[in-house]
């Protein structure tokens, strides 16, 4: 029997939550017998794609999204794929057109990975306001309409009436977990621990609210011996860097760049901590709890209450607020919580909760 193909859309490649996403649902594809190919919009020349192994990797080499247009046209025309998944609302938009003009008989399956109030506007002629509308002419084409919070979904439901849209996971526990989980790690802090260390994991953004967790992390010393450090690059460093010098904070935070594998250091760490404005579904927070790492995260749109679960598997802080989140911290640092406890919350982010739940929205 012929093996179905499923085509995995990605805009563009990033060490962050959409593409790792993809990816790792692509895999799950592949273990599952499928033919996958994972097709990304543009990769930066300072990126580089894991090897996907048993994966054709497709890149269009073109950094905006509608310039996608062409190549998506005539890659369904051409290999006719049977399952189409995309991420992203306005990459979504053009595979659903292209879908729609090649009359593909695939079923696709969109998802959404941010809050509709940042991609849609009510304001007349903007580009906000057209991508509401195109994306409501050409929804109809998707089998799977998909979020990846249920806060989300709720959000989607205000913006559009009759929304189809249901929550569907990431896949965060996959097979290789374990594995990446278990690497030694070469960073002193966390080699023979005998001061508790707190770590954060992201894009050194302004929406990552680290300019406050410099500013709790400051609070906190104050009382206890601790030391905090950031994974992850971005435009902000500098003044990161600059806010931690003139707090006197330098041997209490350290800035290591971004790890492809930052399990192996939550699995050392004591304290996860999210001190982000907005997100879609922090994975981030699933991976700590999967490593045994009690999270401390901002109660942000959206995502964070649905994964710790009202603080049964962590606590939550208000956004903007670092004194709050000093407070959190010391809770955490006081009150860890168990390793046995936080598996419980993993359980909807395994790979094979996440597929059945694929299989359900395309009728596979």
């Amino acid at each position: 029997m012929k093996k179905l193909k499923v085509c995995f859309f990605t805009a563009r490649f990033s060490y962050s939550g959409v593409p790792l996403a993809q990816i790792r649902l692509a895999k799950l594809f592949k273990r599952k017998g499928y033919t996958v190919d994972f097709i990304l919009g543009y990769i930066p020349d300072d990126m580089k794609l894991p090897v996907l192994e048993g994966i054709n990797v497709i890149n269009f080499n073109k950094p905006r999204v509608i310039k996608l247009f062409v190549e998506i046209i005539k890659y369904l025309s051409k290999n006719k794929p049977n399952i189409i998944i995309s991420a992203e609302d306005h990459l979504n938009a053009v595979v659903l057109l292209c879908a729609k003009i090649t009359r593909s008989k695939a079923k696709i399956s969109v998802s959404s990975r941010v809050t509709p109030y940042d991609t849609y506007s009510n304001k007349f002629f903007t580009k906000r306001w057209f991508l509401k509308y195109f994306i409501q002419f050409v929804e109809g084409r998707a089998t799977a309409l998909v979020c990846v919070s249920k806060d989300m979904v709720k959000q989607y439901k205000t913006i559009f009436k009759n929304s189809r849209h249901q929550c569907i996971y990431n896949v965060v526990n996959d097979s290789g977990s374990q594995a990446r989980m278990s690497e030694s790690v070469s960073e002193k802090w966390l080699i023979n621990k005998k001061i508790p260390v707190l770590i954060s994991a992201g894009r050194l953004a302004p929406e990552k609210g680290l300019l406050d967790l410099v500013k709790a992390i400051k609070i906190v010393a104050k009382t206890k011996k601790i030391r905090l450090l950031m994974l992850g690059e971005g435009p902000m460093r500098t003044e990161i860097e600059s806010l931690i010098i003139k707090e006197k904070l330098t041997g209490i935070i350290k800035l290591i760049g971004f790890q492809e594998n930052p399990l192996k250091y939550y699995n050392k760490a004591d304290v996860f901590v999210l001190s982000s404005y907005v997100e879609g579904l922090p994975n981030v927070l699933v991976e700590a709890m999967m490593c045994g790492c009690t999270p401390v995260s901002t109660n942000c749109p959206t995502g964070p209450e649905e994964v710790l679960q009202n603080e049964k598997f962590g606590y939550l802080v208000p956004v903007h607020n670092p004194v709050a989140m000093a407070k959190g911290l010391e809770n955490a640092l006081n009150n860890p919580i168990p390793p046995e406890i936080l598996a419980q919350g993993v359980n909807y982010f395994t790979a094979d909760e996440v597929f059945k739940k694929y299989q359900e929205a395309l009728h596979l």
